[in-house]
């Protein structure tokens, strides 16, 4: 299975390493853009399958790309992460329910579970979106069934890699607490 790129637009170069270091190698490629015009010349060059964008960028911010991708029918159909330290400025410019933009909104910072799950909504919101009314020669409509596949098939895997994940976690809080128990066990034996 081909990887899936995604475009992460955020000008900390931490973050981006963590969305890299979060996604398994395998099944997604990790694109990068230190600022909005940078995002939305690589949204044009590379084609991504889901965009994650900071909302305070600079040169362009990450409204003014968000902006830009709705006035394009094709564009606007790419699932979407909008991230944000500071949700309020987001609400500002974009009244919730985001789900009603077919955006997702996630908070910085996030953990990989918090991640997950944003992609897996994204992908539901934007197959939820109205067809496009024009069909254009560059999408035909036999393409459309392989990629609809193709979302079926990473969003099974994405829910096996959350159940592993749990799986994970599971058994991380059962060996602390086996060591918590071992590390009692010495205190008691060394009094």
């Amino acid at each position: 299975m081909a990887a899936h790129k995604i475009l992460v637009i955020d000008d900390s170069r931490v973050i981006r390493n963590m969305v890299r270091d979060m996604l398994p190698p395998a099944n997604f490629e990790v694109l990068e853009a230190a600022d909005g015009i940078k995002g939305l010349e690589m949204i044009q060059q590379q084609k991504p399958w889901m965009i994650m964008l900071d909302f305070l960028l600079p040169r362009m911010s990450g409204f003014e790309v968000y902006e830009t991708l709705q006035q394009s029918p094709e564009l606007r159909r790419i699932p979407l992460v909008l991230m944000s330290g500071r949700k309020e400025e987001v609400t500002s410019k974009i009244a919730e329910p985001f789900e009603d933009k077919y955006l997702v909104f996630i908070e910085k910072p996030f953990e990989q579970k918090e991640l997950i799950t944003a992609i897996k909504k994204a992908m539901v919101l934007v197959q939820k979106m109205p067809p496009i009314s024009v069909v254009t020669p560059s999408t035909p409509v036999a393409d459309a069934v392989p990629q609809e596949r193709a979302d079926d098939g990473l969003l099974q895997r994405i829910e096996e890699l959350e159940a592993k994940h749990k799986l994970l976690e599971q058994q991380v809080a059962s060996q602390q607490k086996q060591f918590q128990q071992l590390v009692d066990f010495i205190k008691k034996k060394l009094k």
